[in-house]
């Protein structure tokens, strides 16, 4: 995929920072104490990111603003929709978990997918930082970073939300689910 491939259009821009602007409007909790004209500053220098941003939204994320870090003055933005994104769900790992299928494979993984979004899977602490501004993943569940050593003997870790307790499970890396997907972040 080229950069230029990785442009928005104006119009593209101005409705994803509309649609952007209203989440983040909606959502105050997720964000108390920051100002979406800043924020918005910020993803205008960024077309990069703003990229990213609409695939997020394009395969059902939701991205939204979680956090501001003061060290490296970023943004900090989460898949906040109730449920795994749906054009991210039915998908094994990596492609280590994907090439080791002999059947029924899925069309994708995970970790290439957030690759060509320009995102990164949520780690487990992030996930659980996600979990106290709201409740996400009840009817579904989604992969999260997997430590090396786990992922090494062939398991991947995901998470959901069920009896209002955030769990973590493994499985084999190679498995898929239609209810299980990913949720990414995004720095600005």
């Amino acid at each position: 995929m080229t950069e230029r491939n990785k442009e928005l259009s104006q119009a593209q821009r101005e409705e994803l920072l509309s649609t952007l602007k209203a989440r983040f409007e909606k959502n105050t909790n997720r964000h108390n104490d920051l100002e979406w004209a800043k924020v918005q500053a910020r993803l205008e220098t960024n077309t990069d990111k703003l990229w990213s941003l609409n695939e997020m939204e394009a395969t059902g994320g939701e991205p939204d603003v979680v956090g501001h870090d003061k060290k490296t003055d970023e943004y900090i933005f989460y898949d906040c929709s109730t449920e795994s994104p749906k054009g991210r769900r039915s998908v094994c790992y990596d492609l280590e978990a994907l090439e080791s299928r002999k059947k029924h494979k899925p069309d994708n993984n995970a970790i290439d997918m957030a690759t060509v979004m320009g995102i990164e899977l949520l780690t487990e602490e992030q996930y659980r930082e996600l979990q106290k501004l709201g409740n996400f993943d009840t009817k579904t569940s989604s992969w999260v970073q997997t430590p090396a050593n786990i992922r090494k003997l062939g398991g991947a870790i995901f998470c959901d939300r069920r009896y209002d307790t955030v769990f973590v499970y493994h499985n084999g890396a190679e498995s898929y689910y239609a209810a299980r997907g990913f949720r990414g972040s995004l720095r600005i």
